[in-house]
């Protein structure tokens, strides 16, 4: 099964804290592998057919983060 991998911006991270809050929401999301986490940015798995970057999204909105996928 092949994965897929992408990227998410994400706005208002600022410390270790916000990186440890942002990998815990995103390794919540079902068919999502968190490769790495760091002030900004995530890169992210996925081996669904189609990566679940809009649940990524939503979980990072939930705990006050705004993101978008990195193009």
């Amino acid at each position: 099964m092949s994965s897929s991998q992408f990227s998410l911006r994400i706005d208002g991270m600022h410390c270790g804290s916000c990186v440890r809050r942002v990998t815990q929401a995103l390794s919540t999301v079902d068919g999502l592998q968190v490769d790495e986490v760091r002030i900004g940015a995530a890169r992210l798995q996925s081996t669904l057919p189609e990566p679940p970057v809009t649940a990524a999204i939503a979980s990072l909105a939930k705990i006050g983060f705004t993101a978008h996928q990195d193009e």
